[in-house]
């Protein structure tokens, strides 16, 4: 047994890692019976307050930092639930904007770790122990109680069926973009990881749905609503509601305009619910620190959500919230001069979205690029959007790949073979902090943008090493 004399948050954090962690490639059965069971001896800390809960491919961090923004504005005291972190642990249970007291992090572990620790695997259901994930929300739960919140936004780790936070019982869901994604875990097809996701759609609670892309929308579009009619879910499509106009993206943030979707046919009747519409009269002007055409999406998103869960809520929370929203390593400018920009995107869609960014904001720039990804990425449609052009025409003029540090699993090797198939300009080194360094003093030699992208880690441990003293 050991001790729960927790002097700081990050002494929690070391005792979690003696479980098992997905994150870390570690394997586990997903379910949710040790979650309740854990939940009933705590007096279900999940319960008692306003709840968004949030699920998607792409898009969630950004939605739930716009929502917990929006409802602390709206008066409400409000717990914000999301993963990974980027430095340091107690940053996936926080306010919006602003950390928990360590003392209220510290005291939620005690009441949650007393349970667990010593225990044997026996003692929980399935006879195995809980993993770090599970603590971790459980952790959280336990703290927006001691915190005294009235609302929480509650992100997903991994799919949304059985993900460990799929005890709660929102007051509106959110499904954001569907991307093929973690298949080892949600399935190989679009349909098959929309139905994980659609697991968060609860019986008789509202549901709102992102944009998604025209290649999957038919399929995903298709379980969402299968799911939300067996479960007599009001459905909400953001799409099919609000109108994004004049989209500006700017080093500083994304701002637009939005108004209620105009039926295409006048004859239908108008499908906007009465709170959104009274939102959207004479248009409402938006914005966010985050940087991205995306954004206005995300915005049109949580805005959807916000209205169906507090029907109350004013023009003025939702924009102040919204232009306070922020999130670490999405498209984040750190630095002006030299420009460094930290982007987690992982994905070939994201990354591609990445570039049509840094072509927007800096397009006559030279530009660096650091790389790296865990070992299951598609590596190699990532090298191709990211290298692969036209001889003399190649958008970064040095490419260096590396490790996004030690926490996750990774083949810097093979990358950098990726890479070389498109680039003569690509170089490995496999040492984080050897590669960080380099890439600084290549973008600071050649008056370059440097970009650093493919991992949250890498952006995280590129973050440590720069100890922002280069940000202007």
């Amino acid at each position: 047994m050991a001790r729960l004399d927790f002097s700081t948050s990050d002494d929690v954090f070391d005792y979690l890692m003696r479980y098992v962690n997905v994150e870390k490639g570690q394997k586990t059965e997903f379910k949710l019976d040790r979650m309740q069971f854990l939940a009933e001896q705590l007096g279900n800390p999940h319960l008692g307050r306003l709840t968004i809960h949030i699920a998607g491919s792409k898009g969630k961090g950004s939605v739930s930092s716009m929502c917990a923004s929006a409802l602390e504005e709206a008066g409400f005291r409000t717990g914000l639930y999301t993963s990974p972190h980027f430095i340091r642990w107690k940053e996936r249970i926080s306010f919006p904007n602003k950390e928990l007291e360590e003392n209220t992090l510290i005291s939620a572990a005690k009441e949650v770790l007393a349970l667990v620790d010593g225990k044997p695997a026996e003692f929980f259901p399935g006879s195995e122990l809980p993993t770090y994930f599970e603590l971790t929300t459980l952790i959280g739960f336990c703290a927006f109680r001691r915190a005294g919140c009235t609302a929480q936004v509650i992100e997903t780790g991994l799919g949304g069926r059985l993900d460990s936070t799929n005890i709660v019982i929102p007051d509106v869901a959110i499904i954001t973009t569907i991307e093929l994604e973690h298949t080892q875990f949600l399935g190989t097809t679009l349909a098959a990881i929309a139905g994980e996701k659609a697991g968060i759609i609860k019986e008789d609670k509202p549901c709102c749905i992102g944009f998604q892309k025209p290649e999957a929308e038919s399929q995903v579009l298709q379980v969402f609503r299968m799911t939300a009619k067996q479960r007599n879910s009001p459905l909400f499509e953001a799409r099919d509601l609000i109108r994004i106009d004049n989209i500006q993206v700017a080093e500083a943030g994304t701002s637009c305009r939005m108004f209620g979707m105009i039926p295409a046919k006048p004859q239908l009747p108008r499908s906007l619910p009465p709170q959104l519409e009274k939102l959207l009269k004479d248009g409402l002007e938006l914005s966010s620190p985050m940087v991205g055409e995306i954004q206005a999406q995300n915005m049109a998103l949580s805005l959807t959500a916000l209205a169906i869960a507090v029907p109350g809520i004013s023009k003025a929370a939702v924009a102040r919230g919204f232009s306070k929203a922020r999130l670490p390593a999405r498209f984040e400018i750190i630095s002006s001069k030299p420009p460094i920009v930290l982007d987690g995107a992982h994905t070939p869609d994201s990354i591609q979205l990445t570039v049509k960014t840094l072509n927007q904001l800096f397009p006559a720039k030279p530009a660096v690029l650091i790389f790296a990804c865990a070992i299951d990425k598609k590596h190699e449609e990532m090298a191709e959007i990211l290298a692969g052009s036209e001889p003399g025409k190649e958008r970064f003029q040095e490419i260096i790949v590396t490790k996004p540090g030690d926490f996750k699993q990774s083949d810097p090797e093979r990358i950098f073979q990726s890479f070389a198939k498109y680039s003569k300009n690509v170089m490995l080194i496999a040492d984080t902090e050897s590669a960080v360094i380099a890439g600084l003093k290549k973008s600071l030699q050649n008056d370059a943008v440097l970009l650093i992208a493919g991992s949250f880690y890498l952006c995280s441990e590129a973050a440590k090493i720069l100890g922002r003293n280069v940000i202007a």
